[in-house]
């Protein structure tokens, strides 16, 4: 049977004889398991007299489409990629559209549960995998509403809808949705399968993984509700039952703080630049607006369906977990710390212990609606574990989605925001006359551009340098760093969403032969430390010292691609903190040395040991003391373009080393001027480019010297 679905989720299909449709719409009972599928001749939209305001929108988003069919081939009209710092709608949709959306879902149609594509998604990347989300025992479908925009470009997105009035048993879902599933893998057996599930969706979506081991899924988990038998809820369940309909009423007040943080919710489209008495101001204004919104509770989630769906509850967690075993799926789980409807956080420690292949993320401020809540950006979460990928192996360079404009904000405001306030990068760059110029002028926008630079202590300069080429030039800098990274942290229970991860979300990858490789002949603009850790964790004495090493492992590769090389030098380390213990005093610490000897035992090595010092750093955490903050500067030297000596550079290993060594001179030169001319910098200190800030410009018009 064709559903009349709202006019908030309406199925993303089209109805004309010009193209196919992007996938097959099929709409099936989970009571009956019959199904029926649309055609793209039959297919139509259906919308209630409730929902015509929304039809302009619809009609002409398909209209649009058809237009540009009559002039370009479908295949091109999907886009391929996406521009940096892209829209993705994070901020402006809030838990009081979720309520909204609900309450014109729940009108009875007497239809089985069903899929949707919510129109916020739009039309997804080609080659896009589809993400299948089931919901909690809400069941309306609506839990990504925050989300829709940014998934829809990179998924396909369908979301499961159980009516109010279905009564379809657990396992009835369960091959619902393993039969969408199945008839996915089929049409498309190279995409990987990625299956959300949000609470009680988290049995789901466990049940069908454990049931298709040999299907390529990815199973992302939100508080799975794996551990109902140990929640403060299942008790209730009598009390439930015996509760008149007139106290039922102020129930879902109750239920709002137990399934979810109203605090963080309210806090979703907050600007973290906001001064503290604004974002308070707002804070209060949002929760205001979303508190007459609890009471639509009582619709979405009537009495009697309530107690069914505590029950399937209880049926759904014992179906899960024992078939935990046969799961061999990728999953990832997301916990939180503030959960007071399910022991979310140890449920995580032992899903990571019993499946075998599990990565957690610990958010220890949010609740159980922890998709609907502030801080939680769901897509740079997925990114930042890497478990975005649209084929069977993930493609550190053609799977990756560059950051759309909320994740800069957040990334480089909230998370490395204080390191940037600090050090107030000064940046300078070379035009091709020699000229040195304050900003990035003279680093060419067209790629493939090596940047080629020295390394300050522990690699801080990485937190200014890559956010300068996003606001300055939009150009996505792709940082090679040292694998260990992209490591999964050991020993770690309760992993929060890290550093490390946020790297990953800004472009990134291991430094790797092949991912240079890659990365050059994606015409990317990419960052290279040729002295790696040893320059990152030098010792005392040997502030802005190279350490290269002989080979010139670079030069070649950007000679294969035509590749420009722009030697870069970086100072400031010593204006922003001392190094006051470095290996060689670790290593006369007893118990030190042992614990820093066994922690690198096992990492992983760039280089032999035939390479010099460069390749013998172990990895270790330095002892550093702060100091009043002085200034970052960067100098980016005269580009050296390479395409014009491509041949004698790839048939002549001298003269490629030659131009290693006048690469090297280079970096020196620019780390040289920048000591000598920072003397001249009015602003060098904080407190300068505090009260300058106050009193005229934002930070990175902060002047310096001049050049």
């Amino acid at each position: 049977m064709t559903s009349v679905v709202s006019s908030q989720a309406m199925y993303c299909f089209f109805s004309t004889p010009e193209i196919t449709p992007r996938f097959r719409v099929r709409v099936q009972s989970g009571s009956g398991g019959g199904n029926s599928k649309v055609s793209p001749s039959d297919s139509a939209l259906v919308i209630g007299e409730k929902d015509k305001k929304f039809g302009g929108r619809i009609d002409s988003w398909n209209a649009s489409l058809k237009c540009g069919i009559k002039k370009k081939s479908v295949k091109d009209v999907i886009s391929s990629d996406l521009d940096v710092l892209w829209d993705d709608g994070y901020g402006t949709k809030t838990a009081k559209d979720f309520f909204e959306g609900a309450k014109e879902m729940i009108r009875p149609d007497g239809g089985p549960p069903r899929w949707f594509c919510p129109t916020e998604c739009g039309q997804p990347l080609k080659d896009s995998p589809i993400l299948l989300f089931c919901p909690g025992i809400v069941g309306v479908g609506l839990a990504l509403t925050l989300h829709h925009k940014a998934l829809g470009k990179v998924f396909e997105v369908r979301c499961l809808h159980i009516p109010v009035n279905d009564r379809t048993p657990f396992e009835g879902l369960v091959k619902f949705v393993e039969e969408t599933v199945r008839l996915e893998h089929a049409s498309s057996p190279n995409k990987p399968i990625y299956l959300v599930g949000d609470s009680f969706g988290g049995c789901l979506v466990l049940a069908v993984a454990a049931r298709n081991p040999e299907i390529d899924l990815v199973v992302i988990l939100a508080n799975p509700a794996t551990s109902f038998d140990r929640s403060q809820l299942r008790p209730l369940i009598p009390l439930w039952e015996a509760l008149p309909d007139g106290l039922y009423n102020a129930l879902p007040y109750l239920l709002s703080f137990v399934m979810g943080n109203p605090v963080e919710m309210a806090r979703v489209n907050i600007e973290y630049r906001l001064p503290p008495r604004l974002q308070i101001k707002q804070l209060f204004q949002n929760l205001i607006a979303l508190l007459p919104h609890l009471s639509d509770l009582v619709d979405i989630i009537p009495k009697d369906t309530l107690i069914w769906k505590l029950k399937l509850l209880k049926s759904a967690a014992s179906y899960a977990n024992s078939r935990l075993h046969a799961v061999k799926a990728e999953v990832l789980v997301l916990s939180s710390g503030n959960d007071h409807m399910l022991p979310s956080g140890d449920e995580a420690q032992r899903l990571k212990r019993t499946l075998k292949n599990c990565t957690v993320r610990y958010f220890k401020d949010n609740g159980h609606n922890i998709l609907m809540e502030g801080g939680v950006n769901f897509l740079a979460v997925i990114k930042g574990t890497g478990k975005y990928r649209r084929s069977r192996r993930i493609d550190l360079v053609l799977d990756f989605i560059p950051p759309s404009m909320s994740e800069f904000k957040q990334g480089y405001d909230e998370v490395f925001g204080l390191l940037r306030f600090a050090t107030g990068s000064a940046m300078f760059s070379t035009l091709n006359d020699g000229k040195i110029v304050k900003g990035l002028h003279g680093v060419p926008n067209e790629g493939p551009v090596l940047l080629v630079g020295n390394h300050m202590l522990m690699g801080l300069e990485i937190y200014s340098l890559v956010p300068e080429f996003l606001r300055e030039k939009n150009i996505m800098v792709r940082v090679v760093v040292h694998p260990v990274v992209f490591r999964e942290r050991q020993g770690v229970s309760s992993p929060e969403f890290s550093l490390a991860d946020w790297m990953k979300v800004m472009g990134a990858v291991p430094v790797t032969a092949s991912n240079l490789f890659n990365l050059l002949s994606t015409k990317s603009h990419v960052l290279l430390y040729p002295g790696g850790a040893r320059e990152a964790l030098h010792n005392r004495g040997e502030e802005y010292k190279l350490f290269w090493p002989d080979q010139q492992e670079f030069v070649r590769m950007a000679a294969r691609f035509g590749a420009t090389i722009v030697p870069f030098g970086t100072v400031g380390e010593d204006d922003v903190a001392e190094l006051v213990l470095d290996y060689n005093d670790f290593m006369k610490i007893p118990v030190v040395n042992d614990y820093i000897r066994d922690a690198n035992r096992n990492s992983i090595k760039l280089r032999d040991k035939s390479k010099g010092e460069v390749a013998n750093q172990e990895l270790y955490l330095p002892g550093i003391l702060p100091k009043v903050p002085g200034r970052f500067y960067f100098l980016f030297g005269k580009p050296i373009e390479t395409k014009d000596r491509k041949e004698e550079i790839l048939e002549d290993r001298e003269n490629a080393n030659q131009l290693y060594l006048h690469i090297k001179s280079e970096v020196e030169r620019c780390i040289a001027y920048l000591l000598k001319k920072r003397e001249e910098d009015p602003y060098r200190s904080i407190v300068d480019r505090t009260v300058y800030r106050a009193l005229h410009s934002p930070l990175h018009e902060v002047p310096a010297f001049d050049p």
